[in-house]
């Protein structure tokens, strides 16, 4: 009767062995199946057939000479599963802890133990393996498994203890879990063992290269370049799918930027880009480092690259079925220099640096790209500007203006700015209340009250180009009828101005006056009006304090109106600025910037020092 039922068990046995191995041969042939669909549907049957296979090994009381296929067959469904979905649930864990406590179950070890955690349930499992040899091939892919899950959790502390307890080593001797994975040796797979659709080898490879890499991704957005360097060598020598030796690559480029190595960072830039299709990241950091370099032209070729670039469909290869590296990588994260964003933001990008280097025409054709794009995309919100990586529409608007009046397009500039003012029109009647909401913390800090008052600063500038001045000043003077206006009397000393928001965009409402009185100032000096430029003057230094520019345009009409002492006195304020302090390096929109520098003399220095030379003698220190 005995040998009966052995014979019974076996039978079931190789029938079961039988179907895991017809369930694995057939993902394996869905894998290389070129037809989407037909894969697809050969896969999910191969994962439901497992799922039923595993819940009749699990229907029947644990036992030795069974539990190496049930845990094949558990490793084989988790892989099938995580693969199929791009990523690990709550269910492979689940899955990996009730094959634990079927092995406790045939050491009589369960009871207490199945209400602790995974990490106690290993403890107790590897502990037990000794007594179990049949069983460690199977359990070391199984670890393998609850390694990935970890990872891709985060869960660093808990690996590593599990892969110490593996490795038998002591507790605490090493928090290494680079080393730790690298010492990790899992048994070779007997010749005669279940199939599997991915072996503990396997998994340990893919583990190196994942973790290597989120490492020295890590330590490089950091700010520990240096560091990075180990683990992202670690990561591009391992078992790198091409799509992600791109990245290290990059980063490596990245690592020998900072650490001021252009020529090595140029190396791996350009293996980056032969190494696949995924060229935005290398293309990113190249314009990073050209733009360290002092190489204009071939930064602003890198950004019209990556523009290109980010336009053509990415063209993915189908996942396998295997627990793969990039399954194990960390979702984008904004601060890492591998983020290359939207087409749009890097559009952005192009413009702005165009704007910045002074080339004007380019900078006004991207920028009119830019918006044609967003506006077609979808309609645009009008809200504070986001965080990272660019600003919100009406600063496109804003810069795209600038970009036209320095290119000499003083018309398609105005064209521009009434557009942005139709569109933020119906927000002026509200401004005194979204003033007075910020200055009560109740609500986030109104832009929109500098949107409006730049659009004037900036259609006065145009008209200024086209030689009507009355214009021209009388859209100064809306602007500063709108800033003088929608500013709160009095602020308190509340946490909405604490914030270093509420700092920036007072220091933007400052120097926003300053320009516009500076630029109001201007144009009466122009028509011969002195004594009304003087006034202006006078105002925009008690505006604006931190601007020396006031102060010269202020010092010039003093001197042209003949008032000797007066300008004297300013000049010994001004020398005394001077050396007594520095001007503090303030954080504005572009299109502020832009208009400041257009407004600050050249010859200012020139003009200081003739005028100290004018002093007279006793006065010259």
């Amino acid at each position: 009767m005995s040998r009966q039922t052995t014979s019974v068990g076996s039978s079931c046995l190789d029938l079961w062995r039988e179907k895991n191995d017809r369930l694995v041969r057939q993902a394996k042939v869905a894998q290389n199946s070129g037809l989407t669909l037909r894969r697809q549907q050969l896969a999910q049957d191969a994962l439901e057939g497992l799922r039923g296979l595993l819940h009749s090994l699990q229907g029947l009381p644990a036992a030795v000479p069974v539990l190496p296929l049930e845990l094949t067959v558990t490793c084989n469904f988790i892989i099938l599963r995580a693969s199929l979905a791009q990523g690990f649930t709550e269910d492979q864990a689940q899955d990996i802890q009730r094959s634990l406590e079927r092995v406790l179950e045939t050491q009589e070890q369960q009871g207490p133990r199945l209400e602790q955690g995974l990490r106690e349930l290993w403890d107790s499992v590897l502990r037990a393996s000794c007594l179990l040899p049949e069983l460690l091939s199977a359990l070391h892919r199984l670890v393998g498994l609850q390694a990935a899950l970890w990872l891709s959790a985060d869960r660093l502390g808990d690996l590593a203890l599990l892969l110490e307890t593996l490795n038998g080593s002591q507790s605490g001797a090493s928090k290494d879990l680079l080393l730790l994975l690298k010492t990790w040796s899992p048994p070779a797979e007997e010749l005669d063992a279940p199939l599997t659709l991915q072996d503990a080898q396997g998994l340990k490879d893919v583990l190196l290269t994942a973790f290597a890499y989120r490492q020295g991704l890590q330590e490089l957005i950091t700010g520990n370049p240096d560091k990075a360097l180990s683990s992202l060598h670690e990561a591009a020598s391992g078992l790198c799918p091409r799509p992600v030796l791109v990245q290290v690559y990059t980063a490596l480029g990245s690592c020998h930027r900072k650490m001021g190595n252009p020529q090595r960072a140029l190396l791996y830039l350009v293996a980056a880009l032969k190494e696949g299709s995924a060229w935005g990241p290398p293309l990113l950091e190249a314009s990073r480092l050209y733009q360290q370099l002092g190489d204009t032209t071939a930064e602003l070729e890198s950004l019209e690259l990556l523009v290109e670039a980010l336009n053509v469909p990415c063209s993915s290869k189908a996942p396998q079925f295997l627990i793969e590296v990039e399954l194990l990588l960390p979702p984008p994260d904004l601060a890492s220099p591998l983020h290359c964003g939207t087409q749009s933001q890097t559009k952005h990008i192009l413009a702005s640096r165009c704007l910045q280097t002074g080339r004007a025409g380019d900078a006004a054709e991207h920028y009119l790209d830019l918006l044609a794009l967003l506006l077609d995309s979808s309609e645009p919100r009008f809200s504070p500007p986001p965080s990272p990586p660019g600003p919100c529409m009406p600063e496109v608007f804003l810069e795209a203006a600038v970009a036209l009046i320095q290119a000499g397009r003083a018309q398609d500039a105005l064209t521009l700015c009434e557009e942005l003012l139709s569109r933020t029109s119906s927000l002026l009647p509200k401004m005194s209340r979204l003033w007075e909401d910020a200055r009560k913390g109740t609500k986030e800090l109104p832009y929109c009250p500098l949107w409006v008052s730049a659009t004037h600063l900036l259609q006065g500038q145009a008209w200024v180009q086209l030689g009507a001045q009355k214009v021209a000043i009388s859209e100064f003077s809306r602007c500063l009828e709108l800033l003088f206006r929608a500013t709160p009397e009095e602020k308190e000393q509340g946490a909405a101005f604490n914030c270093e928001q509420g700092c920036k965009s007072d220091a933007a409402l400052q120097q926003l006056r300053a320009a516009a009185l500076i630029s109001r100032g201007l144009e009466w000096v122009a028509s011969g009006q002195d004594t009304k430029a003087l006034q202006d003057f006078l105002l925009s230094v008690q505006m604006c304090p931190g601007n020396r520019d006031t102060y010269f345009h202020l010092l010039q009409t003093l001197k042209r109106l003949d008032r000797r002492d007066e300008a004297t006195a300013l000049w010994w304020r001004l020398e005394a600025q001077t050396k007594g302090s520095h001007e503090d390096a303030l954080s504005l929109p572009l299109y502020l910037e832009s208009y400041l520098s257009w407004i600050r003399p050249s010859d200012r220095d020139a003009f200081l020092e003739e005028f100290r030379t004018s002093l007279p003698k006793s006065c010259d220190l």
